[in-house]
């Protein structure tokens, strides 16, 4: 057989990532805040692109691109190689209507001048009475007080040995987020240079200090530490934490009677009392900030309809600066470097304002999507969830289910029922008796409420929770309503019973 040479044409299509749809993609699964990052880094790094001060619209010259012009003059084409990409450049339109730019007139009449004055009383202005709730700007700008901080502070007020007190600095270095210490005396007496017998010393006055229990190397020693500092002599309490802590933290009370010879009533009181420690005495210290969640789609009801409208608030409005663009022109003398780096900026900068468009349209849609197959969600509550998958909405928008799960992380929606992330209204089914489905989210909520109602001294068990789901036409194994219960962090039925 021959070796030959042929030549064959192929016709074929493949995907090719260019940095705008990557751009795109990227964009479509930012929060809000995160997004807004990415504009300001893009505000300082590309010269052609500027914020639209308020009010300036009416300034534009002829040529400049503002939103509106970049989304009317968008090219479908280039990005309709893929599903993927067909979603990232959809172009309909999620409302209509044209909005009313009011006037300068008009904005100052909306002004609330009482609250401008209210806010501000170095004009003279304010009004005796008002607002005297209104937190001051220490309030409002003030950090927040560290565990080592507040130790920190104890420690200057001790009135310790030079010694005692470099090494009372190690210990406070060493205790951990839940406020014990991380390290034992010999380890810190090596780090300090201080004798043992010293750094014991400095230990006892740490652990003297506000929050009671803090600086134990162990959860028997916290305890002890804040039944000393709440002067609890209770013999049987003190017998519990020393010597039958383990059966008691499993809630074993018939064993913890049995191995004390006292009666089990006896050990349910002393429980009350041990309930009223902190196993972690550096819970109010933690170092975290609270996060705030700022929705990024706020869903109104008026009458028999729900009004979507998406959260714009901050969110820089961009446009193409007219003094580039007459770089570009015909009758510009620039140089060719600088147009072709001008002409690349511009192009950036026109993919990132149609790239935020077409995010926006998308959760819209997305959002619009999830009401439709939740509806009954919106009107009555949780326990009407449905089952809810990707490609239901999918393929109700004519989108991937890529692009559905990206617009799905990271964003929240403020309903009448509250603030849900948008991937709570996607959860799996189970079976009914009746042969309905039912939203898994739905039947956690069912468990909860049922956990929430029991008897303490008898409490559910899973077997028992799962006859009374059945008995609501839910067919539901009692696995599965163990893998629910302790997704939810709820104990199981032994350690949530009470004696008596």
């Amino acid at each position: 057989m021959a070796l030959q040479l042929k030549q064959n044409v192929k016709l074929s299509q493949q995907l090719v990532m260019t940095p705008q749809l990557q751009q795109a993609i990227k964009l479509l699964q930012l929060s809000r805040l995160e997004l807004l990052g990415v504009v300001q880094k893009e505000l300082q790094e590309n010269p052609v692109l500027e914020e639209v001060a308020e009010g300036d619209d009416d300034h534009q010259s002829e040529g400049d691109l503002t939103p509106a012009a970049t989304l009317a003059d968008a090219t479908e084409a280039t990005l309709a190689a893929s599903p993927e990409a067909q979603d990232a450049t959809d172009s309909a339109s999620a409302d209509g209507g044209q909005e009313h730019e009011p006037t300068d007139a008009e904005k100052i009449a909306d002004i609330d001048w009482q609250n401008y004055m209210d806010a501000r009383p170095h004009t003279g202005m304010r009004e005796v009475g008002g607002d005297a709730d209104r937190p001051g700007i220490d309030q409002t700008h003030s950090r927040r007080e560290s565990l080592n901080d507040h130790l920190e502070w104890q420690l200057q007020l001790a009135s310790v040995p030079i010694e005692e007190e470099v090494a009372a600095h190690f210990i406070i270095g060493n205790i951990d987020d839940r406020g014990y210490l991380g390290a034992s005396v010999a380890d810190i007496a090596i780090q300090s240079g201080v004798r043992e017998e010293v750094v014991a010393e400095a230990l006892a006055v740490v652990q003297s200090f506000e929050p009671a229990g803090i600086a134990a190397r162990d959860l028997r020693e916290c305890l002890s530490l804040q039944l000393d500092s709440r002067e609890i002599t209770d013999p049987l309490v003190r017998r519990i934490v020393s010597d039958a802590l383990d059966p008691f933290i499993a809630r074993d009370f018939r064993k913890v009677a049995k191995q004390l010879n006292v009666e089990i009533s006896d050990v349910v009181a002393a429980a009350d009392v041990i309930a009223q420690l902190e196993p972690r005495p550096a819970r109010d210290f933690g170092n975290d900030e609270t996060i705030y969640i700022v929705p990024d789609i706020y869903v109104h009801r008026l009458g028999d309809d729900f009004h979507i409208v998406l959260n714009d608030d901050g969110m820089p409005r961009l446009r193409i600066t007219g003094l580039y663009k007459d770089m570009l022109g015909k009758d510009s003398t620039a140089a060719p470097d600088t147009r072709e780096y001008v002409s690349d900026k511009v192009r950036s900068a026109m993919w990132l304002i149609k790239s935020i468009h077409q995010r926006q349209r998308t959760i819209y849609k997305v959002m619009e999507s999830v009401i439709k197959h939740q509806r009954a969600f919106f009107e009555r509550g949780v326990n009407h969830l449905r089952p809810l998958n990707l490609r239901d909405v999918a393929d109700d928008i004519g989108m991937h289910e890529s692009t559905v799960s990206r617009v799905t992380s990271n964003k929240y929606a403020h309903t009448s029922q509250g603030i849900f992330e948008l991937k709570y209204f996607f959860n799996s089914s189970i079976r009914s008796i009746d042969g309905q489905a039912v939203a898994s989210e739905s039947v956690k909520h069912r468990i909860r409420r049922l956990i929430k109602s029991e008897d303490a001294m008898r409490p559910l068990s899973d077997q028992r929770i799962a006859e009374m789901l059945r008995v609501a036409k839910i067919d539901i194994a009692r696995r599965t309503v163990t893998k629910y219960r302790e997704s939810m962090n709820i104990l199981s039925s032994t350690k949530r019973r009470r004696l008596v």
